[in-house]
């Protein structure tokens, strides 16, 4: 299985889909990415994903979670689609969360990048699954987490840089990265996250 999205150019992420772009609802970015999903494995039913960020681990102790999608029917999300469609089921993101930046309602769904302190590599995670899962709109991470175990056929994973400034996108450093399935096809340093769901079998 693979992901990609038209909103990275040169492996970072448009500067729209951030802070430095004009969308906001209750004060964070909210321009949701798009991102197709190919060669999804036989069997699928509906996919989840996760865009995270473990590089803001150092700045604000845990993993941010910028959007995480369940009951997703279809193989590709357009830009903007956060809060507008109905073809998938949106959690909570932690600008809602621990820091209490904004309710719940206005915290569900895309929260755009951010970061106050330099380039951070952002995650983008899709699976698979052998089932729609049901979960209610604004469900936390955890809840995903645990009731995708023993239903995930198969993952992949993109990762897309975002800056606080302008940043040069020449050079090896802008090189887009992709990981399918458990082959990186670019090394470079990645922090190690969470234990992510079982695969089914």
């Amino acid at each position: 299985m693979k992901v990609s999205s038209s909103g990275i150019e040169d492996g970072f992420f448009l500067d729209k889909y951030g802070k430095k772009g004009k969308d906001r609802v209750g004060g964070m970015p909210s321009l949701s990415i798009p991102f197709k999903i190919e060669d999804a494995p036989e069997g699928t039913v509906s996919f989840a994903a996760v865009l995270d960020d473990y590089d803001a681990i150092p700045v604000c102790g845990f993993d941010w979670i910028h959007w995480i999608l369940a009951d997703l029917k279809k193989t590709e999300v357009l830009e903007g689609e956060s809060r507008n469609s109905t073809d998938f089921t949106e959690g909570r993101n932690s600008w809602c969360g621990v820091l209490d930046r904004c309710p719940i309602e206005k915290g569900t769904g895309y929260g755009g990048m951010a970061p106050p302190d330099k380039v951070h590599r952002y995650t983008l995670t899709v699976y698979a699954l052998d089932c729609e899962l049901g979960l209610e709109k604004g469900f936390p991470l955890n809840e995903l987490f645990f009731a995708m175990q023993g239903h995930v056929l198969d993952s992949a994973m993109i990762i897309g840089k975002y800056g606080p400034k302008k940043e040069s996108r020449s050079g090896p450093a802008g090189n887009r990265t992709r990981v399918v399935g458990s082959e990186v096809q670019q090394d470079i340093p990645y922090p190690t996250g969470p234990v992510r769901p079982y695969r089914k079998g």
